[in-house]
């Protein structure tokens, strides 16, 4: 059963011009073969377009069809038809006989877009009439892929934000570029620099660049989320009666206060000296306090001395390991 030129195209039967035009242009756009060269179900529904386009939208060829159908050219093809016919004269493709574009399973490209039987040429603008110089039709566009790379990144450039080099291999061979590392970014993030993928074809847009950011560690410092933490060492003076130590950090060094009798692993909050952004965001520093004692430097006596001491002050004082269980 030969197919409905209307249903092919998606309209009723009381569609006007304009509306078949439209159905058209739209199913020609999805179905083209240039966009699916390897695709031979778009190749065929491209072909079913194109016919039914070229029948309705010709109204001497539309009152044929509603009035005969799919016959219709048969009726026209003695020469003498109910309004005339075309008959045995050149179809709108040029051909002999009403045949077919797409004869022979080859695509006349040339006949789509410059041809005068209405097709890409009259509705996107190239149309190639009597007179005008056909134009060249454009090629199709199609943008470059997207290029994936990691990177491993120092703890300080994590935390500062500031440039450094990628090195990638495109089409043009291996290159070196130069990113921007936002402040604060966390390690696993994703970067897409945008452009930087490989070339489009037809003068389509570049690809983008997607970075996997790794962070390399900190000799002294951690990281968890925006909170930077730190081990800090302090003598067993400074824990008994308390001081003020330095303790450098991301931006600056800092004076932190060590309290009277503070014990080891104790943690002290440096409010804002964590990770910071660039919309003003900013973490905390934690210091956890480590004592150091004076091993080496101790003298025997001294070190009784200083163990009878600490053995009178326990005397009376609560354990140290109430709630060390299994």
């Amino acid at each position: 059963m030969a197919d409905d030129h209307y249903q092919t195209l998606g309209v009723p039967r009381t569609a006007s011009a304009e509306d078949i035009r439209k159905a058209y242009r739209e199913l020609a756009r999805k179905y083209h073969p240039d966009l699916h060269p390897d695709d031979n179900a778009a190749k065929e529904k491209f072909k079913k377009v194109q016919t039914a386009f070229d029948t309705l939208n010709d109204s001497s060829k539309r009152e044929m069809y509603d009035r005969y159908g799919s016959a219709f050219e048969g009726v026209g093809a003695g020469g003498a038809g109910p309004r005339g016919g075309w008959g045995g004269g050149r179809g709108p493709f040029g051909g002999g006989g009403g045949a077919a574009p797409f004869g022979g399973g080859e695509i006349d490209l040339e006949s789509l877009f410059g041809g005068a039987g209405g097709g890409f040429g009259d509705l996107f603008g190239g149309g190639g009439g009597a007179g005008k110089t056909r134009s060249r039709r454009k090629p199709v566009q199609e943008p470059g892929e997207d290029i994936t790379t990691r990177i491993e990144i120092p703890f300080r450039l994590a935390i500062d934000g500031g440039k450094t080099d990628v090195r990638l291999e495109r089409d043009s061979g291996k290159e070196t570029i130069s990113v921007t590392i936002p402040q604060g970014i966390p390690d696993g993030a994703r970067m897409r620099v945008r452009g930087q993928g490989m070339p489009g074809r037809g003068g389509g847009p570049a690809g983008d660049l997607l970075l996997e950011v790794g962070i390399e560690p900190h000799p002294v410092y951690r990281r968890d989320g925006d909170t930077l933490e730190v081990t800090l060492p302090v003598s067993l003076s400074e824990a008994v009666e308390g001081a003020k130590v330095d303790l450098p950090t991301p931006w600056g060094t800092i004076s932190l206060r060590i309290p009277p009798m503070t014990s080891g692993g104790r943690k002290l909050r440096a409010a804002g000296m964590g990770v910071r952004h660039a919309n003003g965001a900013k973490g905390d520093l934690i210091a956890e306090v480590q004592i150091v004692l004076p091993i080496n430097t101790l003298a025997p006596d001294v070190a009784k001395n200083l163990l009878t001491a600490a053995k009178a002050a326990e005397e009376g004082a609560p354990p140290p390991r109430p709630g060390l269980t299994w």
